[in-house]
């Protein structure tokens, strides 16, 4: 299962980096969030794995969540990336090494905000992989 973690995510991660629009706004992609960030950043979570295996191959089912993390009076920018990470997840690419993907859904977005501190724009996925062998 782990394998399949650091592929998906590698895989996930690879394709907000080459998206165009996001990669001009953003300062990083990081496993959480990170302290000493600039604003914008993304950060991805490993999100919770299930097991979505058939008779004859091996599957996983994750719940991944990319949170866009910004500072400033009003969401606007953090709303405008949000959009472009939903157009960078629909362009990962089928197959991945040892997996290919079977479904890629949308689940949830929100955003959110401490008053003292920074917007957050969580955009949730759930992926299904099966095992290529």
């Amino acid at each position: 299962m782990t394998d399949a973690v650091r592929v998906v995510q590698s895989a996930l991660v690879s394709a907000i980096e080459a998206h165009p629009a996001i990669a001009a706004a953003y300062c990083g992609v990081y496993d959480g969030p990170e302290p000493r960030a600039v604003f914008p950043y993304i950060s991805v979570t490993d999100g919770m794995v299930s097991d979505w295996s058939t008779k004859t191959a091996i599957g996983r089912e994750f719940r991944m969540a990319l949170t866009v993390w910004d500072e400033g009076e009003e969401a606007a920018r953090l709303h405008d990336l949000m959009g472009h990470i939903e157009d960078a997840v629909a362009a990962l690419p089928r197959d991945l090494p040892g997996w290919r993907v079977a479904s890629i859904a949308f689940v949830r977005s929100f955003v959110s905000r401490d008053a003292a501190g920074p917007w957050a724009g969580l955009v949730e996925y759930r992926l299904r992989v099966l095992e290529v062998t």
